[in-house]
């Protein structure tokens, strides 16, 4: 069985071949034979027009604004970088892609952007309900804490459908990271877990068991919750393990659990 990592970050690093090599050696170190490196959309200048909406709220403004972590590369290099990181001999097979953050009005840029390059993958996430972003330090305030959780909780599944129907992705990022706050909905979530699992095999796309929520935000799922899961096995949807590693130190965490986890009948 192929032992993979495939979702980690460059985001807290510079665009170098030093700096990625850091994450290989520490795959290697944990003994994986792959590793997908990627980086949120909002790292590139080409990028910046999609995230408009989210600046209407001045805090938000002022998070996109930060130059020294916001739209501060090409694209370009980035992609050139990472080609050149796949020439070299090393010891773990890299491939590269991108995190887009799926925002339906923004859905034709999106598409002319990531149609001009090439890439090993594309991981789709939604990180914003209609213009608010749910899962930062500032998002009690602006949506949890104003809105009733059960529209948010539709209306983000209501996106997680689009973004799959959109046929741009060939990943889905952590599906259920919503529950980031332990912030639940009074309904039963079992039919929308089913109709993302229909969807997702209609579209052939693999769903992510990514266990940044838990070392990184002291969620108690190891990943996926055990009714996602569940049903995303009964679908036979195919799934990859990811760490969501900001740092090369976080590269392969949690990976063997969550390996145990998806295996075990």
């Amino acid at each position: 069985m192929l032992y993979r990592d495939g979702h980690m970050h460059l985001e807290n690093g510079p665009l170098t071949k030093e700096y990625v090599l850091q994450f290989v050696e520490a795959a290697h170190q944990k003994g994986l034979d792959e590793i997908q490196i990627l980086d949120h959309t909002h790292r590139f200048i080409e990028f910046e027009p999609i995230y408009e909406g989210l600046k209407v709220y001045d805090v938000q403004k002022t998070w996109l604004e930060n130059k020294a972590m916001k739209f501060k590369d090409q694209l370009s290099d980035y992609i050139d970088l990472m080609k050149d990181i796949q020439k070299m001999d090393l010891p773990v097979k890299v491939k590269y892609g991108l995190e887009v953050c799926y925002v339906p009005q923004y859905e034709q840029k999106i598409k002319e952007i990531l149609h001009a390059y090439s890439f090993d993958f594309l991981v789709g996430a939604i990180h914003s309900i209609d213009g608010i972003l749910y899962d930062m330090s500032f998002s009690k305030e602006l949506l949890w804490n104003r809105y009733d959780v059960d529209d948010i909780y539709h209306r983000y599944y209501e996106l997680v459908f689009q973004l799959i129907e959109s046929d741009l992705f060939t990943q889905l990022a952590h599906p259920d990271t919503i529950k980031l706050f332990q912030i639940y909905p009074t309904y039963d979530l079992k039919p929308t877990y089913r109709k993302m699992a229909t969807l997702l095999k209609q579209h052939h796309m693999k769903a992510e068991n990514n266990v940044g929520c838990y070392y990184r935000y002291g969620h108690p799922d190891l990943g996926l919750s055990d009714e996602l899961l569940r049903i995303l096995k009964e679908y036979q949807v195919e799934m990859i393990y990811a760490s969501d590693a900001h740092q090369p130190e976080d590269v392969g965490n949690y990976i063997k659990e969550a390996m145990k986890r998806i295996n075990e009948d």
